[in-house]
Formats: structure tokens, C-alpha cells, sequence
């Protein structure tokens, strides 16, 4: 019997057949990555990851309560422990903690530049309009608050210095610094 010639395809049969083929992949693909993490699930069970986590056992928080948009804010807010303040109470806490905050910083040009930043946000604030309380914190004289750092520096070095003095010397080793080859 003769063989009979397949007809031609068009392009367009083609690329039809292309995407059903793509989406029976994808079909699989999808079943396959279920059957997945439905394996991966119960690999946990079974080394016992899912004992004894936070809350086992207890009413889930916040249940039966009214529905509210922003729970999650919320939430996230009480969790990392931000605080937004208006910028008056900011900057007074900054104003508090500036010593603090310098203190912490290596040099007198990191220093220098805090200050300067501290006293552009306060400048900042004191020409757009209020929100919340008044503004009463002032600029810091930026040369007088770096000499009052000179001075907590110079005098922290001089007690650490006499700390050290003070202190018992340490048994020295005196030796090799490489490690002598075993033999």
C-alpha cells in the first residue's frame, strides 16, 4: 500500500501546537511542585521541626477581635519597636542623646559632620509649619560641642590608660610566631 504524504502544517498550527505543548509542561511542572513541598512538609513533620513552636496550643491572637486594615502596621510597629515621633520630640530626643551619639564615633570629622546634620535638621524643622508640639530645641554651637568631645575623649584614653597601668602585667611568651615543623 502506498504511503500517503502528510499534509503540510502552517506557522500557525505550529505555534498553536508549541503552546499546548508549553502549557501541559507547565501543567506538569505544577502538579510535580506540589507533590513537592507536600514531600518537604512531611520531611519536617518527621525531624519534628513543626514541635513546640511559639504559640502551640493557644488561641491565635487577635481572633473574634473586629477586622482592622492596618493590623499589620501594627503589628509591625509593636514587633521592631519603632517610634514616630513628631519632629519637635525627635529632635528633642536627639538634642538629649547627642553627646551619646558623638561619643560612639571615631573621628573629629565624623563628629563634625553629626553635628552639622543635627543642626540642619533642627534649622530644617524651625521653617516648616508645626506638627505637634512647639519646636524648642536650638542648634548646637558646633566648635563648643566638639571641644566638650575633645575633652570626654581625651579624659576616656587617659583613664583607660591608667587602667592598663594598673593592672597586672601579662605573662609574656616570647617565641616564634610560626609553628616549629614536628619531626
Amino acid at each position: 500500500m502506498p504511503e500517503t504524504p502528510e499534509p503540510e502544517r502552517s506557522p500557525q498550527q505550529d505555534a498553536i501546537d508549541a503552546r499546548a505543548a508549553e502549557r501541559k509542561a507547565a501543567r506538569a511542572r505544577i502538579e510535580q511542585q506540589g507533590t513537592w513541598v507536600d514531600l518537604q512538609v512531611r520531611q519536617a513533620m518527621e525531624r519534628g521541626d513543626f514541635d513546640n513552636l511559639p504559640g502551640a496550643g493557644k488561641p491565635i491572637e487577635g481572633l473574634g477581635e473586629t477586622h482592622d486594615p492596618q493590623w499589620w502596621v501594627k503589628r509591625l510597629v509593636e514587633r521592631e519597636q519603632i517610634t514616630v515621633l513628631p519632629p519637635a520630640l525627635q529632635l528633642r530626643k536627639d538634642d538629649a542623646a547627642l553627646e551619646e551619639a558623638i561619643d560612639a564615633l571615631a573621628g573629629e570629622r565624623e563628629a563634625r559632620a553629626f553635628v552639622e546634620d543635627f543642626n540642619a535638621r533642627v534649622i530644617r524643622a524651625r521653617y516648616t509649619p508645626v506638627d505637634g508640639p512647639p519646636l524648642v530645641t536650638m542648634p548646637r554651637d558646633v566648635e563648643a560641642t566638639l571641644a566638650a568631645w575633645r575633652e570626654r575623649r581625651a579624659q576616656r584614653r587617659r583613664t583607660r590608660a591608667a587602667a592598663q597601668a594598673a593592672a597586672p602585667p601579662s605573662p609574656s611568651r616570647r617565641g616564634r610566631w610560626w609553628p616549629r615543623p614536628r619531626r
